[in-house]
C-alpha cells in the first residue's frame, strides 16, 4: 500500500527496558543496525501492525510488552535514490511511519529472531537511549532523532538529559 505522495505506511517500534535502555537489532547477514519496523497492511490499524511485526521481527507478543505511547503524526523519510524501485507501480519513494514506544515487561528470553518466514534479524543489544541518533544509515536518522526527542518524556533517558543533535 503506497500513498497518493509515494510513500509506504509503516510503524517503527522502540522496545524499552527497566533501564531506560533501547532494543538495538542487527540486520541479517549486515553490520546494519535499525529499530524494528514494518508495513502497515491496507486493513490494519497501526496498532495491529505493531504486534504483528513485534511477533514477526523480534518474537514478542502483546503480553511482553506495554504500549508507552506513539509519535502524534507519521514521521516521513525519503529513500536513497538506488534503494526507489522505478519499475514498480505505484512508485514508493519512501515511508512514512508512527513510531511506537514500549516497554518490556517480559524478560530477554522472550526475544526471538526466527519466528518469520523471513528473518530480518540475527543479533539485538540493549543501547543507551541517544546512541541509535548516530549509529543509523543516514537516511533514518533524522526521522530517529524526531522520534526519540519526541518519545523521551515516556522513559527515563539515564545518558543525556537533553536530545543531542544528529552529527554532520
Amino acid at each position: 500500500m503506497i500513498d497518493s505522495d509515494g510513500y509506504r505506511p509503516n510503524v517503527g517500534i522502540i522496545v524499552s527496558n527497566a533501564q531506560g535502555e533501547l532494543l538495538w537489532a542487527k540486520r541479517i547477514g549486515q553490520d546494519a543496525w535499525q529499530f524494528p519496523q514494518g508495513g502497515i497492511r491496507s486493513h490494519e490499524t497501526s496498532e495491529e501492525a505493531l504486534f504483528r511485526e513485534l511477533k514477526e521481527e523480534i518474537g514478542l507478543e502483546q503480553h511482553h510488552v506495554t504500549i508507552l505511547g506513539c509519535t502524534r503524526d507519521w514521521l516521513r523519510y525519503d529513500l536513497p535514490k538506488r534503494f526507489v524501485r522505478h519499475g514498480s507501480q505505484p512508485l514508493c519513494i519512501g515511508q512514512k511511519q508512527i513510531w511506537y514506544m514500549l516497554r518490556l515487561v517480559g524478560g530477554d528470553e522472550d526475544l526471538q529472531l526466527d519466528l518469520g518466514d523471513k528473518p530480518e534479524f540475527d543479533g539485538w543489544r540493549w543501547v543507551e537511549y541517544w546512541y541509535p541518533m548516530e549509529q543509523v544509515v543516514s537516511f533514518k536518522q533524522e526521522v530517529y532523532q524526531s522520534a526519540l526527542e519526541e518519545l523521551a518524556s515516556l522513559i527515563q533517558a539515564p545518558d543525556k538529559n537533553q536530545p543531542r543533535s544528529v552529527p554532520s
